[in-house]
């Protein structure tokens, strides 16, 4: 008797791992509410970055404009995109996907898993010279954001160009997030090594827990949270581009009444203690040289061959922070130009603020753009648009 009731709870859950597993993926998208599309259009979910369930039905539709960024996109105010086109009655939704810590090789995946589904497809990248950094993206920000979906995806995608698509699996390569997932790992050195056996051997493998991640992002999107929006004003309706900017001023002043540098107060007063510690620190500091710049590189041959229709957008320095803390002119200075060119090289169009380092109240503390500088992005973003 002891033996049934040992096997008899292990049976019912292989029973209902097989169901969850075996399921098609067809049953459980008839599942998915109707608005969850539209709500994930907020939500900031790092679930949905590293799935392909939302981003895919997000691409198929007209109505949303695809915002990727890193932190940034969560410091709300009135002049954020999604709260001003919203209030604005916009034809279209800004899409956000990005959080703190996701730099170019986070989203170069994320492109070439959606390469296919990019041509012409319109869409703002939000670039933070904070990511170039000499060795690139530290292990600390890349293993929470990147996505073991879309890696174990690369290897069979055919939309990719090759040589791009072997520099990105080598640079994968470089993270402990990869090198630790031994099927993962040795499937990448099979194709890369041209060991196709093996590779063969291993896609079995590989493509069953492929199946299994995405069926995880399938259930993730019908049982996710239904979010709230995380910034509603009617402040900024109906109002001109030369308001709006007067109105962000006014904003961010009473904002930073206690602060140095144009600070949000409660940044200035949560920090102020490192900020403090920062005076002359980063003299020897550059953005001018980092791995970074090839990761970025591999973004830009991504979406030129996939057709897509980015405006980049290069982010200042808080420069009245950014001296204080010693870090040379010229360190940012060569990362504006090298950045610009890499950008018109690819033929592709940015929207340079990099002369606002010292305009009060355009970013909203150290390193995130906010208030006015929402206001240039909008107005910007709208005639990119039309």
């Amino acid at each position: 008797m002891k033996k049934k009731y040992l096997f008899g709870p292990i049976i019912l859950a292989l029973v209902l791992f097989t169901g969850v597993v075996f399921i098609p993926e067809s049953w459980l998208a008839k599942l998915i509410p109707a608005d969850r599309l539209e709500e994930s259009a907020i939500s900031m979910e790092p679930n949905m970055f590293q799935g392909t369930y939302l981003q895919s039905e997000m691409l198929k539709s007209s109505t949303y404009v695809p915002i990727y960024g890193s932190s940034e996109l969560s410091r709300w105010d009135p002049f954020h995109p999604s709260n001003y086109f919203e209030t604005n009655d916009a034809a279209f939704t800004p899409y956000l996907i990005g959080k703190g810590g996701m730099t170019s090789i986070i989203h170069d995946l994320n492109f070439a898993t959606h390469a296919k589904q990019l041509k012409n497809k319109q869409m703002v990248i939000i670039v933070s010279p904070q990511w170039f950094v000499k060795n690139g993206t530290d292990e600390q920000h890349f293993s929470p954001n990147y996505s073991s979906l879309q890696a174990y995806q690369l290897p069979f995608n055919k939309e990719v160009d090759e040589q791009v698509k072997r520099k990105l699996m080598q640079r994968l390569q470089q993270y402990d997030a990869v090198k630790n997932d031994t099927i993962l790992s040795q499937l990448y050195n099979a194709y890369l090594n041209d060991k196709k056996v093996m590779f063969h051997a291993l896609s079995v493998p590989a493509k069953a827990y492929i199946s299994i991640l995405k069926k995880k992002d399938m259930y993730f999107t019908i049982l996710m949270d239904k979010p709230t929006n995380r910034y509603q004003s009617d402040e900024v309706k109906d109002k001109t581009w030369e308001e709006l900017r007067a109105q962000a001023a006014t904003y961010g002043e009473e904002r930073t009444q206690h602060s140095r540098f144009y600070i949000d107060d409660r940044v200035y007063k949560h920090r102020n203690d490192y900020i403090k510690s920062m005076e002359g620190k980063n003299k020897r500091h550059s953005y001018a040289e980092s791995l970074e710049y090839d990761d970025f590189q591999l973004m830009l041959d991504i979406l030129k061959e996939s057709d897509a229709k980015p405006l980049f957008v290069i982010i200042p320095v808080n420069g009245a922070y950014y001296d204080y803390t010693g870090f040379p002119k010229k360190g940012r200075q060569d990362y504006y130009s090298r950045i610009k060119k890499q950008i018109s090289d690819s033929d592709f169009t940015y929207a340079d603020y990099s002369d606002h380092e010292y305009d009060p109240y355009f970013m909203r503390d150290t390193i995130h753009i906010g208030w006015k500088g929402w206001v240039y992005l909008n107005e910007d973003l709208q005639k990119f648009l039309e």
